[in-house]
């Protein structure tokens, strides 16, 4: 079941909910529809918010298609492969990261440049 649609740059996504860090989601989902201009480092693009929530059990390195809300800098990340902070080819974060949601399909995302606009809102 799809929980998400996630346009970047009218590339049109669908992502699911995780399990995981339960205050986050709801936060997000109380903040639905999201919008921002996204930086772009590596394979992340990621947006500040108006979402303030603590680390719950974050993470570093998270696979390929996380949507995840970055506590440090206030801000919802995508990642779809290896950043300036990986060591091979895995996606990880600047720093520890709250997964909250699991893109299906991120091939793309490639193309997609800093800068690009993201919407994310409920499915």
């Amino acid at each position: 079941m799809t929980d998400l649609r996630v346009v970047v740059d009218g590339h049109e996504l669908t992502a699911t909910w995780t399990g995981e860090n339960t205050e986050t989601r709801e936060a997000i989902t109380d903040a639905l529809p999201l919008e921002g201009d996204a930086a772009r480092w590596g394979d992340e693009l990621y947006f500040r918010t108006e979402i303030d929530v603590p680390a719950e059990d974050a993470q570093a390195e998270v696979p390929v298609g996380t949507i995840a809300y970055w506590p440090q800098g206030n801000a919802v990340c995508l990642f779809w492969g290896p950043t300036p902070a990986s060591r091979g080819d895995e996606p990880r974060a600047a720093s520890p990261v709250n997964v909250v949601a699991q893109v299906e399909d991120v091939s793309t995302l490639s193309a997609v440049d800093g800068g690009a606009t993201i919407r994310i809102e409920h499915a």
